[in-house]
């Protein structure tokens, strides 16, 4: 496509303007300004046709896959390829999507004599995890006279990856480990003698008769033993709710979220404490995988360790959005009852404070709680604080909402004890400490050998 330039419209108002009043004025001159203009307009013409010589030879390339972070700035590069290595100034411009926050929305480049292959680099910062395509790069470059702007189109294939911004937590868990600050664990001794077989040896007096191996005593005519190990690779799972109430908003008052970034929602903590657990997992050489669900599972990655696993729960995990239906328990717990053969920790990241929810819930994990260690944490609701919590009523309305808070914060507690009658740990999470709390809470069981 080819677009007027400023220069085209400063000369036009410079030459055909004045000769066009000189030639309707005195008539003598009538013949000399129609050979003006039209050499004016011959030129013009034939600026317009040389105009797509400009662009001629210039190729972009983008890297097929470019990593970002939510929130964290970063860059895109792009390789300019000048086949004719000789001095041009182009304009650029891609086409970003509203998640994608630009200072500019196009960039000037010159590109330099004698080098065929240039490189610029475009900041950017993503505002929404999720995968975003690039598939055109505009040009725009200037006629040889300057009196046109031809631009064209480069057909690129570039994906964009935004990720959790882990980084402010993965401070916090650095913390936890290392024992400073209020959120470290200390170190404690492993409890129990754990439960993997690990060999066996001749009979000791005052060994207990349920480690007795009997079919090996048979066989020698002697008792045997059996001897076992602490656990050191155990298989750990998020469960992750995907469904209608992990849409809402979570506290914005405490997790220090910026409004001109957008809001942050309870999916959004949930699959950052998600990857958080994972780091943690790997560091103890456990097996760590990802379940997430609406009305149906929706996505599944076997337990497994290493950096390549990560790598891949996390990209299960970066597109995931909340969809607008109810939570099905029933076809998740049959899911995980054929699925998990082994015995695993199954901590469950899933908002609660619907009674329908709730009791749908505890009617299913029946079917998983006697193969299973489970977990069930939920970020507690705003509002959600006893009746005589904090004295600040000014007024009748805040008498309402403190009733209504303590209704909220009894039925969490009446959840909790129904439950624990069922052999499932629930708890209220703080959304500022999310994270760390998870870790403590899997660094507590992976001590106790609860597992």
């Amino acid at each position: 496509m080819i677009i007027p330039g400023s220069r085209l419209l400063f000369w036009t108002a410079a030459v055909v303007l004045p000769f066009s009043v000189v030639g309707a004025l005195a008539p003598a001159f009538l013949v000399l300004s129609l050979a003006v203009i039209g050499a004016f307009v011959t030129l013009v013409l034939l600026d317009a046709v040389l105009a797509p010589r400009n662009l001629a030879g210039i190729d972009v390339e983008i890297p097929g896959v470019t990593r970002l972070f939510k929130d964290r700035e970063g860059a895109i590069d792009l390789h300019i390829t000048n086949d004719r290595m000789k001095v041009r100034r182009v304009r650029v411009g891609l086409a970003f999507p509203q998640e994608i926050h630009v200072e500019d929305d196009d960039l000037f480049a010159v590109l330099p004599a004698e080098s065929r292959l240039s490189r610029l680099t475009w900041p950017c910062t993503p505002s929404k995890r999720g995968n975003y395509g690039l598939d055109s790069c505009y040009l725009e470059g200037a006629s040889p006279l300057g009196f046109w702007l031809y631009r064209t189109a480069v057909p690129v294939e570039a994906e964009l990856r935004v990720y959790p911004d882990l980084l402010r937590e993965r401070k916090n868990l650095a913390a936890l480990f290392m024992n400073r600050g209020g959120l470290g664990i200390h170190s404690q001794r492993l409890v129990g003698k754990g439960r993997e077989f690990e060999q066996l040896r001749e009979y000791i007096p005052g060994d207990s008769y349920d480690d007795i191996h009997w079919k090996a005593t048979a066989k020698r005519g002697r008792p045997v033993t059996k001897v076992f190990q602490i656990e050191r690779t155990q298989e750990v799972y998020l469960v992750i709710d995907a469904s209608r109430l992990s849409a809402r908003v979570a506290d914005t008052r405490s997790n220090g979220t910026n409004p001109e970034q957008g809001v942050t929602t309870i999916l959004e903590r949930f699959v950052t404490a998600a990857l958080i657990v994972g780091l943690a997992a790997e560091r103890q050489g456990d097996l760590f995988g990802i379940l997430a669900f609406g009305d149906k599972v929706m996505r599944f990655v076997r337990a497994k360790n290493g950096r390549a696993h990560y790598g891949t729960c996390r990209d299960a995990l970066y597109t995931l959005q909340p969809h607008v239906v109810a939570p099905d328990f029933d076809e998740l717990c049959s899911f995980i009852r054929v699925k998990l053969r082994r015995r695993a920790l199954l901590v469950f990241l899933t908002s609660l404070d619907d009674p329908v929810v709730a009791e749908s819930f505890v009617r299913n994990m029946d079917l998983i709680r006697r193969h299973h260690l489970v977990l069930v944490n939920m970020l507690e609701p705003d509002r959600a604080r006893p009746l005589f919590d904090a004295p600040d009523v000014a007024a009748v309305d805040d008498i309402y909402g403190k009733l209504g808070g303590h209704i909220l914060w009894h039925s969490m507690r009446e959840l909790e004890k129904v439950l624990q009658r069922h052999g499932v740990s629930f708890s209220l999470l703080d959304n500022e400490k999310m994270c760390a709390q998870l870790v403590s809470q899997y660094v507590s069981v992976k001590q106790r050998q609860i597992l």
